[in-house]
């Protein structure tokens, strides 16, 4: 519920703070009094546009502040704890109740004969949180807001407000009077928000993948001659990692034949010839190896060692001479191989040593173009299997629908004769929708029709009732779907404007029910209303020069029996007009 409101340069509002209550609260003063500001402080404060006309004149910058109390399991807590946002005195959702509420957020249940999954916070109902809202706004325009001391956008401001509480005015365009709504208010009266979105999402997602894949198959069809002579080509000239430097290094070598074969015959023969220093070293050792001991072993192994080493040395270079003499390669053959892999890689945009990664990769693409027939054939699948799923279910929601909209329509109409529109009557159409109009809703358009007079056809509620008429179907509405949605706190403003005697009455009892179960604001000329309330303020405007506005909370007896008296009798209050208000607040006790 809204349990206060600070308003400072708001308008006329200098400086206010009103502590509200539970139940019905009524609002009531002479017009012009400053009743709408109140609703556009709050309004400013749960993410209206911000105008600079609202701060008062002579102020730098105006404040609305708005607290709510919400019980552990309230939506609103969610929606701030996926946003790091801190509640209460800065605690963390996930801190309160040992982390059993973090972990809470995590569980659904399925709710409603459609199988819609709705979020739970399993906690504590008992357990209240506060919600600071805080919005300033500058005399340049610039607007600040913030929720429990953290800033956030006025997009946020709007979403929390839509979980906290409902305004409805005379011609409220965003209930009734808006056929877009109706199909929403429908589903959360039946618990079913929501129940096709995911259905519908991947519905669309398998079928934006089918568009991609064909559109990706046609492509490749058209590149498909253009895959196989280049495969082709590839296989016929088969690349290898590494080609390019071992083909280059042997053309260095052949550029140079000459000179290398000589060099490693030099090589060979200061190797190989019968003056070996290392091979005669090591014999001349081994001959007096008994008579040096222990001590000479170590040079004897050495040269060992280097004599291996050197007939090694003898038989690569005597490879190396060979592969040259003996080579099939020349240097025409080398230039032509490599220039080859070069076309091909150039072609292909890469290196060459990545021409064998290529060729594996055109040869999948080939091999996806043979058999793009059976991938398509297994996304069609797919896409009938989620189109028949989202079907299946949309059947079912539009069945639910169907008997929820029946038990809606009995429900409103028992609500109507005591609203003074005993002969009206109010309608759930529900009309399917053709393939191409199917959405996350379903495929339904659900509309609110009325008719005012016996015989006459059910029509849209704007062009069928009155002002006064639309604000009694509404509350008609209300009364019934009370129980639905999150929303604690719901304000009326002169939703009674042009009623009188037992209709307002009857409005006035009407709110007092809907009040049993939520937090009732309504802003008032009704007498008949306000004496239904169980907590009265009255907004005045004080002054001659610095004209302000101010707000009393009028105290059971007299002051409440004085503004009924007000309101029944208008600027002279007379004793029958206060035996009157009476007369009003006696019946409203007893009641």
């Amino acid at each position: 519920m809204l349990a206060s409101l600070r308003i400072q340069n708001v308008v006329l509002i200098e400086s206010l703070n009103i502590e509200f209550q539970p139940g019905l609260c009524a609002l009531t003063g002479e017009t012009g009094a400053g009743k709408s500001i109140l609703l556009d402080s709050l309004g400013l404060a749960l993410g209206a546009r911000a105008d600079s006309a609202l701060v008062r004149k002579g102020a730098d910058q105006a404040t609305v502040i708005a607290v709510f109390e919400v019980p552990l399991s309230h939506p609103s807590l969610l929606i701030l704890h996926n946003v790091n946002i801190g509640i209460g005195d800065g605690m963390a959702l996930s801190s309160l109740r040992g982390g059993e509420a973090n972990e809470a957020i995590q569980k659904t249940e399925i709710t409603g004969d459609s199988g819609s999954p709705r979020c739970l916070l399993a906690a504590r109902d008992d357990q209240i949180i506060e919600i600071i809202i805080r919005r300033t706004l500058s005399s340049d325009g610039r607007s600040k807001a913030y929720i429990n001391d953290q800033p956030v956008s006025a997009g946020l401001l709007r979403e929390i407000a839509q979980s906290l509480i409902e305004i409805h005015g005379q011609f409220d365009t965003q209930g009734l009077l808006n056929p877009s709504t109706h199909r929403k208010m429908l589903d959360d009266y039946a618990g079913a928000g929501g129940a096709l979105t995911g259905l519908w999402d991947d519905w669309q997602e398998k079928k934006m993948a089918l568009v991609d894949l064909k559109s990706t198959a046609e492509a490749s069809r058209a590149e498909e001659d253009f895959l196989r002579t280049a495969l082709e080509d590839l296989d016929a000239l088969e690349p290898k990692a590494g080609e390019e430097d071992d083909l280059a290094a042997l053309r260095e070598r052949l550029m140079h034949r000459e000179q290398v074969m000589e060099g490693l015959n030099a090589a060979y023969e200061a190797l190989s010839g019968e003056n070996d220093p290392v091979r005669s070293a090591w014999a001349t050792l081994e001959r007096i190896a008994d008579k040096i001991g222990p001590q000479g072993h170590e040079a004897i192994g050495a040269l060992d060692r280097a004599s291996s080493e050197i007939a090694e040395a003898l038989s690569e270079i005597q490879r190396l001479s060979a592969d040259l003499e003996q080579s099939e390669h020349d240097l025409q053959t080398i230039d032509d191989r490599l220039f080859d892999l070069r076309a091909q890689a150039r072609k292909h945009v890469c290196s060459v040593n990545d021409l064998p990664a290529k060729r594996e990769e055109l040869a999948g693409r080939l091999n996806a173009i043979e058999h793009a027939d059976e991938a398509l054939a297994e996304a069609v699948k797919q896409v009938e299997a989620a189109r028949g799923s989202y079907i299946n279910a949309a059947q079912k929601l539009s069945d639910l629908r169907t008997k929820t909209a029946r038990r809606l329509d009995d429900l409103v109409a028992k609500e109507l004769p005591p609203l003074k529109l005993e002969k009206a009557r109010f309608v759930t159409r529900i009309e399917p929708l053709g393939e191409s109009e199917w959405g996350p809703g379903g495929i339904d358009r659900v509309r609110f029709l009325v008719a005012t007079n016996p015989g006459s056809d059910p029509g849209p509620l704007e062009k069928i009732a009155s002002g006064g008429e639309m604000a009694r179907f509404m509350l008609a509405l209300k009364v019934v779907m009370a129980q639905v949605g999150s929303a604690g706190s719901l304000i009326f403003d002169e939703v009674d404007a042009g009623i009188g005697g037992a209709t307002a009455d009857a409005v006035g009892e009407r709110l007092a029910k809907l009040a049993t179960n939520k937090q009732v604001m309504v802003v008032t000329h009704a007498p008949q209303v306000a004496a239904r309330a169980a907590h009265h303020w009255i907004v005045k405007k004080e002054g001659a020069q610095d004209i302000k506005t101010t707000v009393t909370a009028l105290a059971p007896g007299q002051p409440r029996r004085e503004e009924i008296a007000r309101m029944l009798a208008g600027a002279v209050v007379t004793e029958e007009a206060r035996a009157a208000a009476e007369k009003l607040l006696e019946t409203s006790r007893a009641a």
